[in-house]
């Protein structure tokens, strides 16, 4: 029968997914095991129309008792998936107490599931995503190798579903062992349909300190500079005539306070490339305010 693992890969959306996982974290005493197969479709009966194997509930309802506990808990958990980040991780090993159950489950966790020796997943809120790479660098970092997949959950049903972009994740695992530990940034679950654009952009891959740095990086950023100077900012740095730039960079500066202005100074961020100008602004979703600069 159904795997946890293969319940994870029958989510339409990322609510489905957070419900799922939290279903395993804490069963219910009522166990989907129990549940009958479904009945071969036909005009009058079938089985349930989101897993396609075990029987409705009743003879009015459409899905089976399982799929109808995530469906329903799905809705009470939208608010926190819409605000979450997904990673999937591919290592040399994982932590003992990450097998045990511990290690993955803390305070910035809001789902968690260990596939094998090798293989997770966390979910959590987008603006935990650096604390919690911080302490896996730290007190793993020197003996963890791999690839770490990071992406948003994907939101209402459509004709890509949260488990598609789970196969997709788990197909981009490494074929050969990692001298070190990486990082795959997508900014939207549908960019792992086509990671290879993103890839020549230099959007994609990073060694795990870079990418922790870049965190830093942005969370200082969104310190220093009010969000209605953040959008002043990209829109100045698209301009395409240099002399129109010139003019309105002076005029932008002179509404900053000294601090925000260093900051732009030495970052030398006009000479910045588009991408690497996209990636930053890519990365306020998940960079937190820090408690002081």
């Amino acid at each position: 029968m159904l795997n946890t693992f293969d319940w994870l890969r029958r989510c339409a959306s990322g609510a489905e997914l957070l419900a799922t996982l939290r279903y395993f974290a804490k069963p219910p005493q009522s166990s989907f095991e129990q549940q009958m197969i479904g009945a071969p479709f036909s005009a009058l009966d079938g089985p349930c129309e989101r897993c396609y194997l075990y029987a409705r509930c009743g003879p009015d309802e459409l899905y089976c008792r399982f799929c109808k506990t995530i469906v329903e808990r799905a809705k009470r958990v939208a608010f926190i998936s819409r605000k979450s980040a997904i990673v999937w991780g591919f290592v040399n090993h994982l932590p003992k107490s990450w097998q045990e159950g511990d290690g993955v489950s803390t305070k910035h966790i809001v789902g968690s599931y260990v596939h094998d020796e090798y293989r997770f997943l966390v979910m959590m809120g987008r603006r935990k995503l650096k604390p919690w790479l911080q302490n896996l660098i730290l007190y793993h970092g020197a003996d963890l190798k791999g690839l770490i997949q990071i992406f948003p959950p994907l939101g209402a049903r459509g004709n890509i579903s949260m488990g598609d972009i789970f196969c997709y994740a788990t197909h981009y695992e490494p074929r050969v062992q990692l001298e070190r530990l990486h990082v795959q940034f997508y900014s939207s679950p549908f960019h792992l349909l086509k990671p290879r654009e993103r890839d020549r952009q230099g959007l994609l891959n990073f060694e795990a300190a870079e990418f922790l740095g870049l965190l830093e990086m942005t969370e200082v950023f969104r310190a220093l500079l009010y969000p209605a100077e953040q959008r002043q900012l990209r829109e100045l740095l698209d301009l395409s005539n240099p002399k129109e730039e010139q003019f309105y960079w002076g005029r932008f500066l002179g509404q900053l306070h000294q601090e925000a202005k260093d900051m732009l100074s030495a970052w030398r961020i006009r000479q910045w490339p588009k991408s690497r100008i996209k990636l930053l602004y890519e990365l306020t979703d998940y960079a937190d305010l820090p408690d002081s600069i």
